[in-house]
């Protein structure tokens, strides 16, 4: 039940995080066209999702970003319609191109440009939107690794999310939670623009200048066990899928999967998530955009610690400061999880922890996309550590967080 745009409570959002003082009022955001970013000749319909992959779920924060941000705004990135599936949302990231590229940040060249064939065999991890937001300064609004359409410019330092009814039940309830409102994206509502219904919330960005920003997708899956049931229920032999397993890896098939050129979704799926530090870690980097404007989303085969110490350095520029930052805010996420209640009753999928920093060295953590978090059966709780057996239905998030604070106090005090 979509619910009217509400009135912004106190505690939660970026307006609470910034250094006391007056406030200045917020410049009303202007969103104007750009012809430099607008779809080439012939190039609408191509930027179109499949029917696989029409809802994303994880993106970051879901904030249009300085210095020409790419998102898989894992912003807060949410799926376009109801519970969407992390699946559908990047099972088709995984390509010749894109795993050829070396896991570190990069500047985009001429050669990657809208239109070029690199650009085209990366449309579904970077897609440029034509839209100029002005906000303190004039940038362009991408998103990292997410799809089109999902996001729009809000007044007065918001932003707008396609409606998802999964993520607005669980962000109106997160308001009410007086642990993790801070660690969360400040929620208005549910507001209709050009006839679309979109999620208002807080632009997390907006006290940082020139952001770095990383999208950290947490848990062991990105798919619910409701999505694998389901699959199973109408199994479809997917020569797709196989043709994506076998440009990641040509030995991956079985001998029966290679003589039919086809795989069954749930054994896509649960192939797919070995391949990164999702099955080893409990978690794994999505994409990260520093403040000189190089990207990477080049992740999905990083699985060893020392590859994702390797990428955090990268992205902090070997900043200790900026470590520590994060790790103190890591931390105090930690315990508001583990006393919340919110989370305690609640299976956490695809969502993701947006980290955000600048040259200040100002850091912060916020927990982001929520569009397939749902609400346990019968009082049931999770222990969110606890291996993950199908039917138990454990996330391994807080496993996931544990890795991650210990590899950033590592690389502290190393």
């Amino acid at each position: 039940m979509k619910s009217p745009e509400s009135a912004k409570g106190p505690g939660a959002g970026w307006a609470e995080c910034q250094a006391p003082g007056p406030r200045r009022p917020i410049p009303q955001l202007i969103v104007t066209q750009a012809e430099s970013l607008l779809p080439g000749p012939g190039r609408g319909a191509e930027e179109a999702p499949d029917e696989e992959s029409r809802s994303s779920d994880s993106g970051c924060g879901g904030s249009p970003a300085p210095s020409l941000l790419l998102r898989k705004l894992s912003g807060s990135s949410v799926s376009s319609a109801g519970l969407s599936s992390s699946f559908e949302e990047s099972e088709d990231d995984f390509s010749p191109a894109s795993d050829a590229e070396n896991p570190q940040q990069r500047q985009l060249g001429p050669e990657e440009s809208p239109g070029s064939g690199k650009w085209k065999r990366l449309k579904t991890m970077v897609h440029w939107s034509p839209f100029v937001v002005s906000f303190r300064k004039r940038y362009p609004w991408v998103q990292l690794a997410g799809h089109a359409g999902n996001f729009k410019a809000g007044d007065y330092g918001k932003i707008l999310k396609k409606y998802c009814e999964c993520e607005h039940q669980c962000l109106e309830s997160l308001m009410n939670d007086l642990l993790l409102r801070p660690y969360v994206p400040g929620y208005h509502g549910v507001v209709d623009k050009d006839g679309d219904s979109y999620n208002q919330m807080d632009d997390l960005l907006s006290e940082f200048d020139s952001p770095s920003i990383m999208d950290c997708k947490m848990g062991v899956r990105t798919y619910l066990e409701e999505e694998l049931t389901k699959a199973r229920e109408k199994p479809k032999l997917r020569k797709d899928m196989y043709e994506k397993m076998i440009a990641v890896d040509p030995n991956a098939p079985t001998q029966e999967e290679h003589e039919q050129k086809a795989v069954l979704k749930p054994r896509y799926m649960q192939w797919r998530e070995t391949l990164s530090s999702t099955a080893t870690l409990g978690f794994r980097i999505e994409g990260i955009r520093k403040a000189d404007g190089s990207c990477s989303t080049s992740f999905k085969k990083t699985r060893l610690k020392e590859e994702v110490m390797e990428a955090l350095e990268d992205f902090v520029d070997n900043n200790r400061n900026i470590l520590r930052n994060y790790l103190t805010r890591l931390k105090e996420l930690r315990t508001a999880l583990e006393g919340s209640e919110f989370f305690n009753t609640h299976e956490v999928v695809g969502s993701s922890l947006l980290f955000v920093h600048d040259k200040s060295e100002l850091a912060k953590v916020w927990m982001i996309d929520f569009g397939k978090t749902v609400l346990l059966p019968d009082h049931e709780t999770l222990n969110h550590r606890v291996a993950w057996v199908e039917g138990n239905r454990e996330d391994g998030y807080l496993w996931g967080m544990d890795n991650l604070i210990n590899i950033i106090s590592q690389m502290v005090e190393g």
